[in-house]
């Protein structure tokens, strides 16, 4: 039905593009069509927004402007939906592309090194922050929006209200890139089969404790052999799921915080400094100075070790035997079977697909037998770390995208993350980016369908999941390097300990490389000399810092666990 809606609408929409008006008569008809009371504005408030684009826009109005982005559900619905409205309202022809993820790198990557114009705008996450700083071809958007492009910036936006600003702001200062698109990866779990009775008594009969949502990892493993190979409902259960084929998207799993989650890296919101989850370390200039133990760094140290070892052991005993050959979208659903008790961390994106009516997971009422909660924490993760990872899919401006190109498509990223439209689009996509959104009282009423989504978003614990860091001097040739030395891993080819040696020796040639180049200046790494790994903890220690930490003994550390409905009641409407 959805589908259906978006359909109707998107053909009205263009329907009004075609015409040669633009102007508050079609912003009207946008306005009652498509937003209502979804919008975090008043009915008169949201006219004068849009009265203020169609004005901003007269000097663009006719030019053909093309923008990029990955193919999720927030994105198809902007270009289906807002770009044909927005062409409709302002008169600028919009052409907004849906492609692949690495796809989008690609594009990126081409214009940056050749310097010609492929797309005016860019939706890449905000994992290229230190990427866009050290290279400098990204606009900041703090000077545009003081100098060239003050006059095509919406008075109204209100950036304070952006949740993940933090995450697109560089070490100078600046923004660089305008959030556009949201979400956490979180631990999740069947609320049902943790409430039954016999379930909770068995279990505190095994363990000693109670069943509940595991804080570490060591009651996430209890919990794993607890219900693998239990009979639930007359099938056979799984306590945990995963993928583990040797593919692209292998990578996400890992550079996508699990790292973090094992107690990796220092102390640090939203990343650790100086050495972040992936286990580059940064000198007081930023410059990255290393990645293996032998330069300060923790990509090979032993809670980057420990993590890929539990990653290798609950696969093994705890997961389907076919989530082995799985990739990142073959396991996605598996979930949502019914036979799957707990995931680690499972990407909130995925929402919407998890809550469908008739689904072996949701109740007749249209709620979830499942729920949202925070992922738990490996032996070697202390208070002051963050704890998981957060997507931020984020609007960005080429210097090489000519000033009235850009000026347009800035036009047009503001318009589908404004207050106007954003309530709505949230609701299609649950990729949450504004506080006044996260806060709306239809979210308040959706809440109980959404299995603990809008709870976390409302809690202090989100400030704990955060995307890559600046640490990371360029995001697309060091990502690719992770799903073949964990994937090696993953085989059996080599040990988790040869794995991250193998991992932090190929990142540190590829931050040799730009340090010889010089093309990253003064903001490029500079690598440190090599010392073994009781140097470089005394040394941490000595400045106050934890990375690399030694190696702990007893690794299975005393479990715990919370009751999900207190931990909820924690949270209760706890202001930002």
């Amino acid at each position: 039905m959805r589908r259906h809606l978006l359909t109707s609408t998107a053909s009205i929409l263009l329907a009004l593009a075609g015409s040669a008006m633009a102007g508050m008569e079609e912003a009207k008809q946008f306005l009652d069509k498509e937003i209502g009371d979804m919008s975090a504005l008043s009915r008169a408030d949201q006219e004068k927004e849009m009265q203020w684009f169609i004005d901003a826009a007269k000097p663009f109005a006719g030019m053909d402007i093309k923008v990029v982005s990955e193919t999720i559900t927030t994105h198809e619905y902007e270009s289906k939906v807002l770009a044909p409205a927005f062409t409709a309202i302002t008169g600028i022809k919009i052409t907004h592309d849906l492609i692949g993820e690495g796809d989008v790198v690609e594009k990126l990557q081409t214009q940056m090194q050749s310097g010609e114009n492929v797309y005016d705008a860019y939706v890449n996450d905000s994992d290229l922050i230190g990427t866009h700083w050290r290279y400098q071809q990204a606009r900041s958007l703090t000077k545009w929006m003081e100098n060239e492009g003050k006059d095509v910036t919406n008075p109204d936006l209100d950036l304070e209200d952006f949740i993940g600003l933090k995450f697109t702001t560089a070490p100078d200062g600046d923004l660089y890139q305008l959030p556009d698109q949201q979400f956490a990866n979180l631990y999740w779990f069947r609320y049902d089969w943790f409430n039954d009775e016999k379930n909770k008594a068995d279990f505190k009969a095994k363990y000693g404790y109670d069943l509940g949502v595991p804080v570490n990892w060591s009651a996430y493993e209890d919990i794993a052999e607890f219900f693998t190979g239990r009979e639930i409902d007359g099938k056979k259960v799984f306590g945990h799921m995963d993928y583990g084929k040797k593919d692209p998207s292998l990578g996400w799993r890992f550079t996508d915080a699990w790292l973090s989650m094992a107690g990796n890296g220092d102390k640090g919101l939203p990343n650790g400094l100086p050495v972040d989850e992936w286990g580059i370390k940064v000198n007081e200039q930023s410059q990255p100075v290393g990645s293996c133990v032998a330069r300060g760094g923790d990509t090979n140290g032993p809670a980057a070790v420990y993590s890929i070892q539990k990653y290798l052991d609950w696969m093994k005993a705890y997961a389907p035997p076919a989530a082995q050959g799985m990739n990142f979208s073959e396991s996605g659903p598996v979930p949502a079977q019914g036979e799957i008790a707990q995931q680690i961390f499972m990407y909130t994106a995925f929402t919407a697909d998890m809550v469908k009516p008739g689904l072996p997971v949701m109740n007749e009422d249209g709620t979830p037998k499942w729920r949202f909660a925070p992922s738990p924490h490996g032996v070697y993760w202390k208070d002051g770390m963050k704890l998981g990872y957060q997507d931020v899919g984020s609007w960005t401006l080429l210097k090489s995208t000519p000033d009235d190109r850009a000026k347009a498509a800035w036009l047009y990223a503001q318009f589908v993350t404004s207050k106007t439209v954003d309530v709505k689009k949230s609701h299609v996509g649950l990729t949450l980016i504004r506080e006044s959104s996260i806060r709306h009282e239809s979210f308040t009423e959706r809440a109980p369908k959404l299995g603990g989504l809008i709870e976390f978003y409302r809690s202090p614990a989100r400030v704990q999941w955060s995307p890559t860091g600046t640490n990371v001097p360029d995001y697309p040739k060091l990502a690719q390097l992770w799903w073949q030395a964990i994937g090696d891993a993953a085989s059996g080819a080599k040990t988790p300990q040869e794995a991250m040696d193998s991992l932090c020796a190929e990142q540190e040639k590829v931050l040799q490389r730009l340090e010889r180049a010089g093309v990253q200046k003064d903001m490029g790494p500079k690598l440190a000399e090599e010392h073994d790994l009781e140097y470089w903890n005394k040394d941490a220690v000595a400045k106050g810092n934890l990375a690399p930490q030694l190696p702990i003994k007893d690794e299975k550390e005393k479990p715990v666990t919370v009751n999900y409905d207190e931990l909820v009641k924690s949270w209760a409407d706890a202001k930002q």
